[in-house]
């Protein structure tokens, strides 16, 4: 067993990808294995650090009062995540709108926010309403509106294995719920009509 740093995964996720490596029919103790188990939960623990994260907190860490009242956009937000159905990754973009109710956010906490739910086990419908719960919640804009478009490799490398699908979801809450004018607006950025 190989020492541990204050900031390595705990012992117990070393043993478990251990039992996993074994499981497979691998010996854990060859020497491209070895260090294996250690990656690979150092892999897991930045891959889940969403769990340790707080949205509201990231932010309420940059609001600040504004008269803006039109839609604040932030397009193309990398997103990379794990489904918890089989622990493979999904990555694709998100599309965050909001529009401002007397408060602004710093662009880059949209991002953030993304970050902190996208880094969990997941599913994309989930994770996109999380991303626009949390902004509706921290802000209390009169619309929030977030859409994530991304590929699944639990679809592509297993199962039905079909390479070119592409999953859409959205969350509209407030004015981008309720006003199909404000939706249109917005969808229009986004290049959909």
């Amino acid at each position: 067993m190989e020492p541990t740093a204050p900031n390595d995964p705990p012992p117990e996720m070393l043993d478990h990808v251990r039992g996993l490596l074994t499981g497979m029919g691998e010996d854990p103790s060859r020497e491209g294995l070895v260090r294996t188990p250690l990656r690979v939960a150092k892999s897991l623990t930045t891959l889940t650090e969403g769990y340790r994260q707080d949205a509201d907190q990231v932010l309420r860490a940059a609001l600040f009062e504004s008269d803006t009242d039109e839609i604040v956009l932030v397009k193309d937000i990398e997103l990379y995540s794990l489904c918890e159905h089989h622990m493979l990754p999904f990555f694709g973009r998100a599309h965050v709108a909001y529009l401002p109710d007397k408060h602004i956010v710093g662009l880059s906490k949209l991002a953030r926010v993304v970050d902190v739910f996208a880094r969990r086990l997941q599913v994309q419908e989930r994770l996109t309403t999380q991303i626009a719960e949390a902004i509706q919640s921290a802000l209390k804009p009169r619309g929030v509106g977030v859409v994530i478009e991304a590929q699944h490799l639990c679809m592509m490398m297993r199962g039905v294995s079909k390479q070119n699908s592409a999953t859409i979801t959205s969350c509209m809450l407030g004015r981008f719920r309720s006003d199909n004018k404000t939706r249109q607006e917005l969808m229009h950025f986004l290049g959909r009509p």
